[in-house]
């Protein structure tokens, strides 16, 4: 391992056609020179347009893995992927604040696939604010955000600053501004405009630019410059092939 490489975890589900997931994640951790590892939440059956079937990981497997890590290694940021449940999520926060306050935490909220297949039960949603609390951004799409906020899109008033963590709006769903993304931090929005880049859809685009983000993160770059730089990033992805499934090495 280099020394003067920053390492990034990737907590997610493994998707074998690895255009989603942990595999995913550690391309895009190696093309931002970033030492990356990875547990996984979960096995699947899927192709990049096909989604068969799931298996979690027990969460206590899940927490052992964690402990392991974080206590040979200096984790600088984390990425989230697919949870069963917010409970599942909650717990997994809570040892790695336990064990590594510093460390950087993104979660990628996929809270169903592109088939309707619903990966995270928000059944326990009264935590909800408490489990954001110990998170530095989640990256919802527009579909997403109302599910986890009814009323968000909406411009609700006041809803948006109750909300304990910053958030990264991907406007891949946007039905009138595609491709602008929108930055909510604590005191300030920031429209992140696409460039004129022409852009394929991906199958599990979503992963990649939150990868890309916490890479940016494991470099110590601002939160703002993290995102402005992992949407370079994707489009070039987005770019690179016609099909759903990407390239990684994008010049």
């Amino acid at each position: 391992m280099s020394a003067n490489r920053p390492i990034a975890l990737s907590i997610a589900g493994f998707d074998p056609s690895g255009g989603a997931g942990v595999l995913a994640d550690i391309k895009t951790f190696e093309q931002h020179q970033v030492t990356g590892f990875a547990i996984l939440t979960a096995n699947t059956i899927q192709t990049e347009n096909e989604f068969i079937e799931i298996q979690w990981t027990h969460l206590n497997f899940i927490i052992r893995s964690v402990e392991t890590f974080f206590k040979r290694y200096k984790i600088s940021a984390v990425k989230i992927g697919i949870v069963p449940s917010l409970n599942y999520l909650n717990q997994i926060l809570s040892v790695i604040k336990q064990l590594s306050p510093d460390t950087l935490i993104v979660w990628d909220t996929v809270l169903k696939s592109t088939t309707q297949f619903e990966f995270t039960s928000l059944d326990d949603r009264f935590d909800l604010n408490e489990i954001l609390s110990k998170i530095d951004l989640i990256t919802p799409n527009y579909n997403e955000i109302e599910l986890l906020f009814p009323g968000f899109t909406t411009n609700q008033p006041g809803l948006q600053n109750e909300i304990p963590t910053n958030i990264l709006l991907k406007g891949g769903h946007h039905p009138s501004t595609t491709g602008t993304d929108r930055l909510f931090l604590k005191d300030e929005i920031t429209d992140l405009l696409p460039s004129d880049k022409k852009c394929f859809e991906k199958h599990g685009s979503g992963c990649v630019l939150s990868a890309a983000i916490t890479s940016n993160l494991a470099w110590n770059q601002p939160l703002k410059e993290a995102c402005r730089n992992a949407k370079i990033y994707i489009e070039k992805y987005l770019n690179s092939t016609s099909t759903l499934i990407g390239h990684h090495y994008v010049s």
